[in-house]
């Protein structure tokens, strides 16, 4: 018996990386899986279908069921046809992983309009393209669902010369939040994922292929685990919660605040006479070390 047996689970850019895990530990427990990859480069040039059609062939020289699909996420009809297939493969959808991403790092000034707008379109707007047809039928069914979206430090703490990336990541974050809240009158649970691992996109964040170490450490593997928790009854009706998973670590990350100043009629002199009330201690800030 897996966890998920008799569920079906949507995965985009599923083709490589964390989005191949994710896939080959769902079909383990007994999922059945849309494998959507554009099958392009990193930073979103070009595409076919060999990324997506290996792990389909992975997963059902395997024993499991999976199925291809080639559309952009950066489109409604892209979304919709991810759906379409789904259904006509297996006649539900169950879970969503958004998975897929783009890189194209510059500093805010050696960063193009297109740079930006292609880096959005695949994180921010693909979440939306994807998740709104889903969400959808995942209402009119009325068994609910899960969904997971991927977010990044990058966006929830920062990270230099990501400004289009972290942008694209805060507004998931954003989205997750507020999805989790119209979500749970229909059974939808949603995550935000904040993972930290050694893929095809990030080698060279990390110091390229040559880095045993850092691939090890930090194995696509270990973000699936707890993806798969999420996913699963084992997570009960946790929603709008955001995970960060890294090397040996997990951890939930929170927007949080102080009790703050408590004034009528404050000016700038009082705020910066009560800095240590209004300011949350540095000793509090996340350390992404594992």
């Amino acid at each position: 018996m897996g966890l998920l047996d008799g569920k079906v689970a949507i995965i985009t850019g599923s083709g490589g990386g964390l989005g191949r895990t994710h896939a080959l530990l769902l079909a383990r427990n007994g999922a059945r899986i849309v494998i959507n990859d554009l099958g392009g480069t990193r930073d979103g040039v070009g595409g076919g279908a060999a990324m997506a059609d290996q792990v389909v062939g992975e997963i059902k020289a395997a024993g499991g069921e999976a199925v291809a699909n080639y559309d952009s996420v950066s489109s409604i009809a892209g979304g919709e046809g991810i759906l379409k297939s789904a259904l006509g493969a297996f006649g539900r959808v169950d879970i969503l992983i958004n998975n897929a991403g783009i890189l194209r790092d510059k500093t805010l000034v050696k960063t193009e309009e297109a740079d930006w707008d292609s880096v959005i379109a695949v994180h921010l707007k693909g979440t939306f393209c994807v998740t709104r047809p889903v969400f959808a039928w995942m209402k009119e069914s009325g068994q609910g669902g899960v969904i997971v979206n991927t977010s990044s430090t990058s966006g929830l703490i920062g990270n230099f010369g990501q400004c289009n990336y972290g942008a694209a990541k805060a507004g998931i974050a954003g989205f997750t939040r507020c999805l989790a809240l119209e979500g749970a009158k229909y059974k939808i649970r949603t995550w935000g994922l904040a993972p930290v691992a050694f893929t095809r996109m990030t080698s060279d964040l990390m110091g390229g292929e040559a880095n045993e170490a850092a691939a090890k450490a930090l194995a696509p593997a270990r973000i699936s685990q707890a993806v798969l928790y999420m996913v699963s009854e084992l997570s009960g009706n946790k929603t709008g919660k955001f995970l960060f998973v890294g090397g040996a670590r997990v951890a939930e990350l929170k927007v949080c605040g102080t009790d703050g100043l408590r004034k009528d009629g404050f000016s700038a002199q009082d705020i910066a006479d009560n800095e240590a009330t209004v300011f949350l201690p540095e000793s509090m800030g996340f350390d992404m070390r594992s």
